[in-house]
């Protein structure tokens, strides 16, 4: 039998909406939604083919033990009860905070995985949390906490609206927007420049994006934070700002003044390559702009003063008049006030530091780069045992071969994926989970709670198909989980208790032969009632194509959702403000490095994050390894030829690649 079902992509942030052809129960196709509220009929080549790639000889479709050296398959009972054992032994001899858990990326795009992850954490007793967010973001989550008073406080550009948006290391036309969905970034650019809006790209190649639109503005690697600051400097030279706005919804602006007065365009222009003619006009249509905004991403927040980088950016768009503004940076606003009820119950606000090395939190996790100092450091609080779920840390982390040493000294080392990875290839068992298309969901907590889309809406989405052996959804395994180890999920007896007495019900309702899970679609249509949004089924079913929401609205966020202690976004936090003085040594040592090659990341269409490279079909050709990009001049005057090999090398290891000219550097 043929049928038709619609769903919603939970690959990356753009969540485009989908048509997907099914036959017999299998999916023949999948198609962009054109009838979706806010995707627009978009939909990129990951999307489109996942089901082929989940439908990989690689899949991971039972529970599996190492034994000796080989992987042997076990059953769900036998897997809980091994892990639960070794994890009551660990709490014993060792305490709650030597069990640790790292996240990844893809428990970020559903709603309940996350959430009962960290549920699982909490009934253990543990805060020991990474994330890989730590790798690319953190800095973002950082700044905001000191100035918005949230670390989920995330302006982002009205980009409906803007006469003028500076794009700063980061691609969308590639990699999507970040912290905002925007599906099909190259129809949106297009759409903005031909309003007549100005669009700068400052990047230090002439990437897919600014092929596109805009205009592109070549920066050195990892000198943005000097950008910004020359940027502010001028834009506080040649414009006169609202000292009445300021002083109503801001404070610390006399001290971001004194910061940005040595930093003038000549001088900048130094390290950053832009010349200061470039920069003073990029300052002058900003600034003449009836509304503008900056925008940086991946490429800023990786780099060596990030937190400085992204926290004057967000200055400028304030003082500018712009944040809170229609065509400026708007604040979000999901189907609940999120910020406000996360900083009311302590939610993504933990200050703890690390053992090694004293890192506080940010968003209630570690960074990841310090997991194997953690594993490998004696002492109280040394881990034991990690649960890694939905991520692989041995792809995404510095210096692999020191950390796969220390998953080598774990009693335990549990990851819960959809396929074999290099993290699990090291580790003690592999919980098989399902993929977005074997389960109900609603948008992740970017869009859902906090408003970051550009148009707003809601979804709701079934399970499109059964999965195809002994897979189970991450919520379900984590309850379990906390039955085998003794502990309550969410540290609560009574959630356990009602979760478990849920699923045996639900249960009663499955088909004989389907795994047993919780009610997923009525804890989600739960989530939805208590916010005013309709029953989970009256929404797939009134709305399969999505429901729009309200509109953003600008000057809905200062003096009033602004969550600091005074209500006052901060402009100079003191934690940035001394980490700023900093700055100076870095620039002498920029100029001091002029002439040595940097490294820059390139991203593909067809992989994201550590996603994509088990299809065949997306590393076919060229695609089959990784290259060495550099400028056909670089290459003349070094004497290396296209596909020749060298060796890049850092102060842990060396790599060899074949090299591939690209002049876009």
């Amino acid at each position: 039998m043929k049928e038709t079902k619609y769903t919603f992509c939970r690959i990356c942030e753009s969540l485009c909406g989908l048509e997907v052809q099914l036959d017999d129960g299998k999916i023949t196709q999948i198609r962009p939604d054109n009838e979706h509220v806010a995707t627009r009929g978009f939909g990129c080549p990951k999307g489109l083919k996942q089901h082929r790639i989940y439908n990989n000889p690689d899949r991971l479709r039972h529970p599996m033990k190492r034994v000796g050296e080989e992987w042997q398959k076990v059953s769900w009972n036998t897997a809980y009860q091994g892990i639960g054992e070794k994890v009551k032994k660990i709490l014993r001899e060792y305490g709650p905070e030597s069990i640790a858990m790292y996240v990844g990326t893809a428990a970020g795009f559903g709603v309940l995985h996350p959430a009962f992850a960290k549920g699982f954490m909490d009934g253990l007793g543990s805060g020991s949390l990474y994330a890989s967010a730590t790798q690319d973001c953190s800095n973002k989550f950082a700044v905001a906490q000191h100035m918005y008073g949230f670390p989920f406080t995330m302006p982002f550009p009205d980009i409906h609206h803007t006469d003028c948006l500076i794009i700063t290391g980061a691609n969308p036309v590639i990699s999507k927007w970040s912290f905002l969905q925007v599906p099909n970034p190259s129809k949106h650019l297009k759409e903005l420049e031909a309003r007549g809006a100005k669009l700068f790209i400052v990047d230090p190649r002439k990437t897919e994006t600014a092929k596109v639109a805009g205009e592109h503005v070549f920066i050195r690697p990892n000198t943005d934070v000097f950008f910004f600051l020359a940027f502010l400097n001028e834009f506080l030279r040649i414009k006169e700002v609202d000292q009445a706005h300021i002083q109503q919804y801001m404070k610390g602006f006399e001290e971001l003044v004194a910061l940005a007065k040595p930093w003038t365009p000549e001088y900048t222009e130094q390290v950053t390559r832009i010349p200061a003619a470039k920069l003073r006009e990029m300052v002058k249509v900003y600034a003449e702009a009836k509304s503008a905004s900056l925008y940086c991403s991946t490429g800023v927040n990786m780099g060596t003063n990030g937190a400085l980088a992204y926290w004057i950016q967000e200055c400028i768009n304030a003082i500018s008049g712009n944040l809170d503004k229609k065509g400026g940076s708007l604040v979000g606003m999901g189907i609940i006030d999120f910020p406000k009820f996360g900083k009311k119950n302590g939610i993504l606000t933990e200050t703890t530091r690390s053992r090694v090395g004293q890192f506080q939190k940010v968003n209630d996790t570690f960074p990841g780069g310090i997991l194997a100092d953690e594993i490998l450091t004696p002492g109280k609080g040394q881990i034991k045992a990690l649960f890694v779920t939905g991520g692989n840390p041995l792809m995404m982390m510095a210096n692999a071969q020191r950390l796969r040493d220390a998953f080598g000294e774990l009693e335990l080392l549990v990851t819960l994926d959809i396929l074999p990875t290099e993290t699990a290839s090291a580790g003690h068992y592999m919980l098989p989970c399902t993929t977005p298309l074997e389960r109900p969901d609603l948008p992740f907590i970017f869009p859902l709670m906090l408003g970051l889309q550009a148009k707003p809406y809601v979804q709701a989405t079934k399970k499109i198909i059964e999965p195809d052996a002994e897979q189970r959804d991450e919520a379900t395994i984590y309850v379990e989980l906390a039955k085998a180890c003794g502990v309550n999920i969410f540290g609560s007896a009574l959630a356990q208790k009602f979760f478990e007495l849920a699923k045996k019900l639900h249960g009663l309702k499955q088909k004989k032969g389907e795994q047993k899970s919780l009610p997923q679609e009525f804890i989600l249509s739960l989530l939805l009632r208590l916010s005013k949004q309709g029953g989970f089924n009256h929404l797939l079913n009134k709305h399969p194509h999505g429901r729009l929401r309200k509109a953003h609205q600008a000057s809905s966020f200062l003096g009033e959702r602004v969550l600091t202690d005074d209500g006052k976004v901060d402009l100079a936090p003191s934690l940035l403000l001394e980490a700023s003085e900093r700055l100076n040594k870095d620039f002498l040592k920029e100029i001091a490095e002029l002439d040595r090659f940097k490294l820059i990341s390139k991203r593909a269409v067809t992989t994201h994050n550590s996603w994509g490279h088990n299809f065949e079909e997306f590393v076919a050709g060229g695609r089959y390894t990784n290259y060495a990009y550099l400028n056909e001049e670089d290459m003349k005057r070094l004497g290396i030829e296209h596909k020749d090999l060298v060796d890049v090398s850092s102060k842990v290891a060396t790599i060899r690649l074949p090299v591939k000219p690209l002049n876009d550097l």
